[in-house]
């Protein structure tokens, strides 16, 4: 089955609201098998809206439209599908006693205008949406199927799951699996290489890199007939991708680095305090992101001034006033002097120019200097980032937990030796 989506809002040509449904749509289409070909957005427009309908359904099996199904004069999605269709719009009395309970039970008056909410084309279903007032549509001619959904994500996601995803499963034939593998510390273009063979002679399963966040991923699809066969067909492929790429693999699907990390110090019993200047805390925050980080993380400090250096984490001043507060003692020192207050095993320094002002020719913006403390020892790294603040300091949170993501294997991969 081919399908398309029309996501229908001038607010969301405006930039003014991201479309995460018709994300979740094609996340749950490709599940049932049902090829996704194409999605458009529209405005609030009848004409355009009619012409979008026109043309997916001379292309697709399913034409899926999200939004334009309220009550007030510019919500037309309905009115055009059922034109399209050549079909007659009708009361479903289903659907209206349905928007009449539910405003008895929010006691909120019901306006006339509600009422064009409960209709469909004719023959068609009213799909009940429990969750808001517009009733979803389904409507078949001539072998061709219109799903009309709600815009509101809280309204559309249950209603998919609920009064769809039975109507869709009937039809489909087969799954659509996919896996994604994330990639730290290699660039896309080293990893294309590392697998050009892979990626010229694949067929099914199939491996599309991405670059997303600053990371690279790699994301595995397999036709099958379903989940099982599809986790067969592709076990050898992911193993062979594991085999060529090692540890630059730090995660899969949902993982993040800052949630292998946690992971990791959590099973050595080992924890992490962060002293940061130009990251500005984001290397606290995404550990913090991550369920059960208290176990690990107990003090991050973000030290801009210098003031701070030196009262927060012990930096002396006349190291600030001869290195310079980015320099690699400073980076060494905010580390130590982190580790030291917090009295944890790892300590992490952070000091650097995001930009996109205050670099100078011996210190340009996008210099940074990362110090990795653990005991006596510290290494340092200096780093210089191209790109804007934000990506300055993203990468540089990157590379500060793939970092310690890589010392913590190795320690791992040792303990495992003397075990043996």
């Amino acid at each position: 089955m081919k399908a398309e989506i029309i996501s229908v809002g001038t607010e969301l040509l405006l930039g003014q609201i991201v479309d995460t449904n018709a994300a979740f749509l094609a996340r749950r289409l490709a599940e049932l098998g049902v090829e996704l070909y194409r999605r458009v957005t529209v405005g609030d427009n009848p004409e355009r809206l009619k012409k979008a309908l026109q043309e997916a359904l001379q292309r697709a099996d399913l034409v899926i439209t999200i939004g334009g199904l309220g009550p007030t004069d510019d919500d037309l999605t309905r009115e055009m599908a059922a034109e399209v269709m050549g079909l007659p719009l009708v009361l479903d009395q289903a659907a209206w006693e349905d928007i009449q309970t539910y405003f008895r039970k929010l006691n909120r008056p019901l306006t006339e205008n509600n009422k064009k909410q409960a209709q469909i084309p004719q023959g068609g279903k009213a799909l009940a949406n429990r969750w808001g007032t517009a009733a979803g549509v389904w409507a078949e001619k001539d072998g061709k199927c219109v799903l009309c959904l709600p815009g509101p994500p809280k309204e559309l996601e249950p209603m998919f799951e609920e009064e769809v995803l039975p109507l869709l499963a009937a039809r489909a034939q087969g799954t659509i699996t996919s896996t994604v593998l994330k990639i730290a510390s290699l660039g896309e273009s080293l990893v294309a290489e590392k697998i050009s063979d892979l990626l010229r002679e694949q067929t099914n399963p199939t491996i599309a890199p991405l670059v997303q966040d600053g990371e690279v991923i790699l994301r595995l699809t397999s036709r099958a007939r379903d989940r099982e066969e599809a986790a067969r067909l592709m076990a050898p492929l992911e193993e062979e991708l594991h085999r060529r790429l090692g540890t630059a693999i730090y995660g899969r699907d949902g993982d993040t680095l800052a949630s292998v990390v946690v992971e990791l110090l959590a099973s050595f019993g080992q924890t992490l305090a962060t002293a940061e200047s130009c990251t500005g805390g984001l290397l606290a925050s995404r550990i913090t992101d991550v369920p059960g980080a208290s176990e690990v993380f107990g003090l991050g400090v973000v030290a801009y001034s210098n003031q701070a250096k030196e009262e927060l984490l012990g930096v002396p001043k006349e190291l600030l006033e001869k290195e310079g507060a980015v320099s690699s003692l400073v980076a060494e020192a905010m580390a130590k002097g982190i580790q030291k207050r917090a009295s944890s095993h790892w300590g992490i320094g952070i000091t650097g120019i995001a930009g996109p002002t205050g670099g100078t020719p011996q210190k340009p913006v996008g210099l940074v200097y990362l110090a990795l403390a653990r005991g006596k020892d510290c290494e340092v790294h200096k780093l210089h980032w191209p790109g804007s603040r934000e990506a300055v300091r993203r990468r540089t949170v990157n590379f500060a937990l793939d970092l310690l993501r890589q010392k913590l294997l190795r320690q791992e991969k040792n303990n495992q030796c003397r075990n043996n």
